[in-house]
């Protein structure tokens, strides 16, 4: 680290002992020197009609900015000088320091991280100490390696001291690293951002997290939790949501703003363990409890025992129960005598037990309260929690206005000693309504937009499919199949869809309801086999229930990795309406390479940058395993248009890569004479479906990506992207290249003032709250965060975006090439989830770089649906040496409508492999 301010007694941060870690840094390395940056704003939109809005960022007043923070490295190890490996203990040890050794730290306060990093106003006296503190505690600290919680002999009966804690004795290391000033802020707001500004910020948001731990909150990164009864609500299977808030120091136009939002996360509901497994796993008794579920849903979960009142980890589950569990104790004549661990506790102890002894050694143990739970929810969980943690605008408003006074953050000392002091109003922004694109159906019909909704009422598709030689199995016992299919054939034609009537309706045998999923998709389809002569073009799926079905992800594996089937799955649907079956068959249509609607701009070629030259959009995203599946490999997605000047027709390439990997590493992967990468196949299809033309221009939708990775996807993968472009084409083609970076996950929310309604589809903000210096804005609903690099003209384009999505007839919350990557993505995981890990680990594993963990393969599509799917990927098809033709491309020129509805169809986007339930 270099001596900052040019003072040479700045010395660098001391070297790491053994065991320690380091303050965590980015997987992929950046460039030390970008070859690309941020660009700058340079200027404000004026096209669409003004609203007065405000916005939940509160404004934060800087009185004293000469000063600096001094970063301390923090190395905490037990009295055997092992390092401590509870995070919870960090800041009662601190506390503890700070208590006992006031003098000698010469009175300063502290703001500590939990881990790892210290600050200080004004420099301690030492710049390396190391200090003993004693903290008494109620838990029971280490746990050695036999599972024993003390240090006690095997044998005997252990004596229980009753006192109300335990004492435990702790080492502190304190290391100066670093003097963080102040001015950086100041900086910032002025869009003169140094190597410092992110530090100075992230230590005001620490003192916020220490602020709300003395609180007694539970801290999850930047949100914190009150432990207050009314802040729980049951999602069912043993756990709770926990509604709390979020808060960050954000720079902005107007200066330095505190954004606070709701925010929810999951606990374990607290109480007796087998009360919990029973919640979890639904059913009505111990008996029918499955351990092996159970061991993985209490791993790493924290209880307490009576009547020891100690605490505990759990690390696993005995495999014998309490009755053949042994223990050696000293008898009344002294010898060691064998006991089991239930005849001790109900005999020699006198605790009468709640259930027999036939179970695992868990009637005494509780769960502590406000454990998180970071294991993946269910179906009915998520929809439970996204539906008890709604709020109208009002409420909302209500409720951030009461955290902000309870909170109290302007009693901070040592936010009072910087002299930084937080408004308790919401700030107003000036927003912009854009005007709603018109869509476009059969016979030229308009469609009209209303509050981001539209539908196929007395209409037509614009260029309808046909469904034939198709079949349905139906694995749900409480659908009539009949009805829906006579429904689905008038409804086609009333769309103009010509639906025959299937070849066959195959019910599965009720012998095989209760058959592990895999087992009734091949006995499915071995009926299937056994009827039919030919395989079918198309599969409608009925799934067995209508929330997470089991059946879904085998069943699109076979049938598109395996017998190259396109299939369609439906959940039974309870009551069939014209809507429902429209929807379906939208979703039909899409996936047999047709168009449902087209923009009204699309169609006269009038769309925003694209129509002039030859365009191609990109989507790009990666989806991770769920919470606590961190072998799972992470899929990246990336889907491209077809046919310029359309924009509403697309394609996917999908490849797995290491997991909770967000960077793309494989848009370019050259392979012999080859590219194996996921850009070449977007490039060769656009050439191929647009009249043999090149790009010039190349717009790139990113999502999933934090503030911190901007650079990373700016000079890393454009880099790819850019290579891959080289390869096929190495003469005078140069793309240009706008990239976009779409964040959904942010907390900032707008809202209008005294009413209780959301703001308007297609309101634009970009002023008082976006970023001092860079070309961002928010646009949507509730909220869509873009950040450009390269900017244009984006925003009429941004809003037409909204509503070129195929599947559904509302305008989705993020741009259409986004949301086909991330389903596509999310589709492909179903295959992997239920590939055989031997079958592709050993023979078909991959490496997704030189040197880095191998990565599961994903399945191969069948060649019969690589084209009538439009998802064939690189990594699903053989690596390709196609180059496109080095002579100049054509002079573009703009083609009539009437060329596309000719045109031989080309495959829309693989979002037809998605489930319409």
């Amino acid at each position: 680290m270099e001596a900052r301010n040019g003072e040479a007694d700045d010395l660098p941060p001391p070297p790491l002992n053994a065991g320690d870690e380091p303050l965590k840094v980015e997987e992929i390395k950046v460039p030390l020197k970008p070859k690309r940056s941020l660009v700058p704003r340079n200027g404000f939109g004026k096209r669409g009609q003004p609203i007065k809005l405000v916005t939940n960022h509160f404004k934060v007043s800087l009185k004293n900015t000469e000063e600096f923070f001094y970063h301390y490295y923090v190395n905490l190890k037990y009295e055997d000088d092992t390092p401590v490996d509870r995070k919870e203990a960090g800041r009662k040890v601190i506390d503890k320091l700070r208590q006992t050794y006031a003098a000698e730290l010469a009175n300063k306060d502290f703001a500590y991280d939990g881990e790892k990093s210290l600050f200080t106003i004004g420099a301690l006296p030492q710049r390396n100490d190391e200090f003993t503190v004693v903290v008494e505690d109620s838990s029971t600290g280490k746990t050695p390696a036999n599972g024993s919680p003390n240090d006690s002999p095997p044998g005997g009966d252990r004596k229980r001291v009753r006192r109300p804690y335990n004492t435990k004795t702790y080492k502190v290391g304190l290391s100066y690293a670093a003097k963080i000033p102040m001015s950086a802020i100041a900086q910032a707001l002025t869009g003169q951002e140094s190597e410092h500004t992110q530090e100075a910020i992230r230590v005001i948001d620490i003192i916020l997290r220490q602020h709300s731990a003395k609180q007694g909150c539970l801290l999850v990164r930047q949100s914190f939790f009150h432990n207050n009864p009314a802040n729980f609500v049951a999602l069912g299977g043993g756990v709770m949501g926990f509604r709390g808030f979020h808060s960050s120091f954000r720079a902005t136009q107007s200066g330095l703003s505190l954004n606070i939002d709701a925010s929810t996360t999951m606990i374990v509901k607290p109480g007796p363990v087998i009360d919990f497994l029973l919640d979890n796993q639904n059913v009505p008794n111990p008996d029918r409890i499955d351990w092996s579920k159970a061991k993985h849903a209490l791993k790493n979960l924290r209880i307490k025992t009576s009547p020891a009142n100690s605490e505990y980890k759990i690390v696993g589950l005995s495999d014998r129960p309490c009755f053949e569990q042994m223990q050696h104790r000293n008898g009344d004549n002294g010898d060691l005598e064998e006991i089991s661990v239930y005849d001790y506790f109900v005999k020699n102890r006198g605790i009468e037990l709640r259930y027999s002894g036939g179970y695992p050694c868990i009637n005494l143990c509780n769960l502590v309260s406000l454990q998180r739970y970071t294991k993946a929810l269910s179906t009915f969980q998520r929809s439970s929690l996204v539906e008890k943690s709604r709020k109208k605008p009002l409420e909302r408003m209500e409720v951030l206005s009461k955290v902000l006074q309870r909170s109290n953050y302007n009693s901070e000392p040592m936010l009072m000693a910087r002299g930084i002091a937080i408004s308790k109003s919401f700030t107003e922004v000036d927003g912009r309504v854009l005007q709603a694109p018109k869509l476009k159906a059969g016979n030229g019909e308009d469609i009209f937009t209303r509050n981001g909704r539209w539908n196929f009422n007395n209409k037509m598709l614009i260029r309808a499919g046909t469904v034939e030689k198709w079949a349905v199995v139906n694995f749900s016992a409480c659908c009539n199949i009949r009805n829906l299919v006579q429904d689905l054939v008038k409804c086609g034609d009333m769309k103009g869809i010509r639906v025959d009537q299937p070849t066959a309706v195959f019910d599965e045998n009720p012998s095989m309801r209760r058959a592990p999923a895999v087992q009734r998709v091949e006995n499915m389809l071995e009926q299937v086999k056994t009827k039919l002569r030919d395989a079918p073009k198309f599969f409608l799926c009925v799934l067995a229930e209508r929330k997470n079905s089991d059946i879904y992800g085998p069943w699109k594996k076979k049938c598109l990795s395996d017998y190259g089937i396109v299939t369609q799955c439906v959940a039974p649907p309870t009551r069939v309406t014209d809507q429902y079956l429209t929807n379906v068959l939208l979703k039909i249509n899409a996936k047999l390479g047709a168009l449902n609607s087209m923009l009204q701009v699309e169609t006269a070629l009038a769309i925003p940058l694209v129509p002039k030259v030859p365009t191609l959009i990109l989507g790009m995203d990666v989806s991770h395993g769920s919470p606590g599946q961190s072998d799972i490999p992470s899929i990246a997605a990336v889907v491209s248009s077809q046919e310029w000047p359309l924009i509403s027709k697309y394609r996917t390439s999908v490849r797995s890569q290491s997991p909770r990997m967000e960077m793309i590493d494989s848009l370019f992967k050259p392979y012999g004479t080859g590219d194996d990468g996921l850009i070449q196949e977007c490039l060769f299809d656009f050439y191929t479906s647009s009249g043999r033309m090149k790009p010039d221009k190349i717009i790139i939708f990113r999502d999933g990506v934090s503030e911190s990775q901007f650079n990373q996807v700016l000079n890393i993968e454009l880099d790819q992207i850019i290579e891959a472009c080289k390869f096929l084409d190495d003469d005078e083609w140069n793309p240009k290249f706008t990239l976009i970076v779409a964040q959904k996950n942010h907390h900032t929310k707008f809202f209008m003032p005294g009413k209780p309604d959301n703001v308007p589809p297609g309101t634009v903000v970009d002023n008082k709250v976006c970023h001092p210096r860079n070309y961002d804005f928010y646009m949507g609903l509730p909220g869509l965060r873009i950040t450009t690099f390269f900017m244009m003209r984006l925003a009429s384009l941004l809003m037409n975006c909204w509503s070129w999505y195929q599947r559904s007839t509302t305008a989705i919350s993020v741009v259409a090439p986004i949301y086909y990557a991330h389903l596509a993505a999310a589709q492909v995981g179903q295959f992997i989830k239920y590939e055989e890990m031997s079958e592709t680990s050993s023979s078909h594993g991959g490496h997704t770089s030189a040197g880095s963990v191998p990565v599961q393969e994903l399945p191969r599509l069948h060649k019969n649906v690589r084209s009538s799917m439009s998802s064939s990927s690189s990594c699903l098809c053989p690596p390709s040496p196609r180059r496109l033709p080095a002579a100049p491309h054509p002079v573009p020129h703009p083609r009539p409508h009437p060329r596309l509805q000719a045109a031989a169809p080309v495959p829309a986007f693989g979002h037809r492999l998605q489930p319409s339930a």
